[in-house]
């Protein structure tokens, strides 16, 4: 696999975790989809409780086979329910800070919704990382 192997060079180059490397990469795809997901439950009109929610659920779908089978090399099912209890959580701190973003005057769904990616990705790393996918030592 030519991509495993740039990834696999670019980290070492760097010397940057491999694991990292491959999460955000992963991340770009599922952040995609994500924020796409959201922009479209906008687009329709959905509210700030059903956009974050539809979008979840589209991205806990997708995101539960790219990160655990490309980022985690791991294809158990049986992982479904901490990866879900994982986004209830991110879920919920979503629409927490969406809404905090609102009280604070920023009326722009789009925007706010662009301004939470990064740190709701980091939350989502660790937390996969170190619950949903964690490997015995």
């Amino acid at each position: 696999m030519k991509h495993r192997n740039f990834i696999k060079v670019f980290s070492e180059r760097f010397n940057i975790d491999f694991l990292f490397v491959k999460f955000v990469l992963v991340g770009i795809l599922n952040t995609a989809f994500g924020y796409l997901a959201y922009a479209f439950f906008v687009m329709l009109n959905f509210g700030d409780f059903a956009a974050p929610l539809l979008s979840t659920i589209c991205g806990v779908l997708f995101n539960f086979k790219t990160i655990g089978k490309l980022v985690f090399e791991n294809t158990s099912n049986y992982l479904i329910f901490k990866f879900l209890s994982v986004y209830l959580l991110t879920y919920c701190l979503t629409v927490s800070l969406l809404k905090l973003l609102a009280f604070a005057g920023l009326q722009n769904r789009y925007i706010s919704g662009a301004l939470i990616l990064l740190p709701m990705a980091l939350i989502s790393f660790f937390l996969n990382k170190h619950f949903v996918f964690k490997t015995e030592k």
